[in-house]
């Protein structure tokens, strides 16, 4: 999207899911993988989202990212490069989330202001070669000026190379994290692993005061905990990864030998009344406030359930063409934006709807919209929500219709840190133990 094109109107609409049987991608190009940890206050394309009808120049059209976006088993030798085909670049960012830590990489701009490429690991610009470690999650963070003088945002990650015959859990929270109290903790295995009894023995999460916590499996790829109710605020969380020489498929053997920790926050649950058009938010069993929103229409309803908020951008980029949507919308500049779903369900900023649509109509793709401004406010209902808002808080969604009226579905438990919308019962029986 341009601003030069005056031809759009506002759509005021949001992203939908894979679950509701479109054809859709679950990540759009520019935006991290969700499955582990990281919170990045900075500029990010996000699926779907509320934006603008018409077509326009897609964002990986103007900033190039090397390596691709989501590649995997990237060689460690390989060379990382970001330019922008019009514009200036205004700032990049390549982090390294290998250990449950954020690792940023330097890195030099171009006289120009259009090449980066970042630093080697001995200081020295080698054509942005020798800067990557093994066994690693990347993600690069860009905002670029286009030539209309435009802001626009790209986010991409990849995963470079493990050994043959190895596997690593990328995990969240991060190391020493304050989380909110419904925080899950999850695993992201790079490969499918089989033998889920030895490395679930190999993973234990405890918590200080003890609490029972149990391990449910999603397919082969992906172990989460919790306990049975939410925690308390002020506990300290333990992970200890114990995976080293555990053997996790035929020829694969762990190589984590780690222990991290976090500490949970204080109790904020926000609940969602989309007949209402409302949000409260409680605070350590307080109502703290109550603001008008816009959701989902009935023929794209926000999914029910209880959803806890797993990333946290100042800006986003939102384009309706990258889940289902065509050139419904596009729109660069999304402001607070926390993300609640792996398939794109996100509270966010909207300073493209009129203010009396807030509390009064549901317009949006099936995300939730809060009154905002342009470039985002502080001092904006959006803005309060976001500047309190942890990763690890709970949303809680309810009251939404489908266009036949009847209750939208409740979001699945590994649609994002869902796994709260399954009884103790169900989430323990998921363990490869019992």
């Amino acid at each position: 999207m341009t601003a030069t094109d005056k031809s759009r109107k506002p759509d005021t609409g949001d992203n939908t899911t894979p679950q509701r049987g479109r054809r859709l991608r679950t990540f759009t190009t520019g935006l991290k993988l969700p499955l582990f940890a990281a919170v990045f206050m900075a500029v990010a394309v996000a699926t779907g989202g509320c934006g603008l009808v018409g077509d326009g120049k897609q964002a990986e059209e103007i900033v190039q990212v090397t390596p691709d976006d989501r590649a995997r088993g990237v060689s460690p030798g390989a060379a990382v490069r970001v330019s922008v085909a019009e514009g200036r670049l205004r700032s990049v960012r390549l982090v390294r989330r290998g250990d449950g830590a954020e690792h940023p990489v330097r890195g030099r701009l171009s006289a120009g202001g259009r090449v980066w490429r970042p630093l080697a690991r001995d200081g020295e610009l080698h054509g942005g070669r020798g800067a990557l470690e093994p066994s690693s999650r990347y993600s690069v963070q860009v905002v670029a000026v286009g030539a209309d003088g435009e802001r626009i945002a790209r986010n991409t990650t990849f995963t470079t190379k493990v050994p043959k015959h190895r596997f690593i859990g990328f995990f969240r929270p991060e190391h020493r994290q304050t989380v909110g109290t419904g925080m899950i903790v999850s695993l992201d295995f790079n490969r499918p692993v089989t033998d889920r009894a030895a490395v679930e023995r190999a993973v234990r999460v405890t918590a200080e005061p003890s609490v029972p916590v149990a391990a449910h499996w999603f397919g082969g790829t992906r172990l989460d905990f919790r306990p049975r109710e939410p925690w308390r605020p002020g506990t300290r969380v333990t992970l200890d990864l114990r995976l080293r020489g555990v053997r996790g498929a035929p020829g694969a053997y762990g190589v984590q030998r780690k222990k991290v920790w976090f500490r949970v926050g204080r109790d904020q649950r926000t609940t969602i009344d989309v007949a209402r058009r409302e949000m409260t938010v409680e605070r350590d069993g307080r109502r703290v406030s109550t603001v008008p929103v816009t959701a989902g229409t009935p023929e794209n309803p926000t999914y029910n359930g209880t959803m806890v908020i797993s990333e946290k951008y100042d800006v986003t980029r939102m384009n309706g063409s990258t889940v289902g949507f065509g050139g419904e919308y596009d729109i660069s500049d999304v402001p607070h934006a926390m993300r609640l779903t792996t398939s794109g369900t996100f509270l966010h900023g909207n300073y493209w709807a009129r203010s009396g649509v807030f509390g009064r109509k549901n317009t949006s793709h099936g995300c939730v919209g809060l009154e905002d401004e342009k470039g985002g406010s502080d001092r904006s209902p959006a803005g309060r929500f976001f500047r309190d808002a942890l990763v690890g808080d709970l949303v809680t969604v309810q009251g939404s219709r489908s266009e036949k009226g009847a209750l939208e579905r409740t979001v699945a438990p590994d649609n994002g840190l869902g796994g709260w919308n399954m009884s103790w019962e169900r989430w323990t029986a998921g363990s490869a133990l019992n």
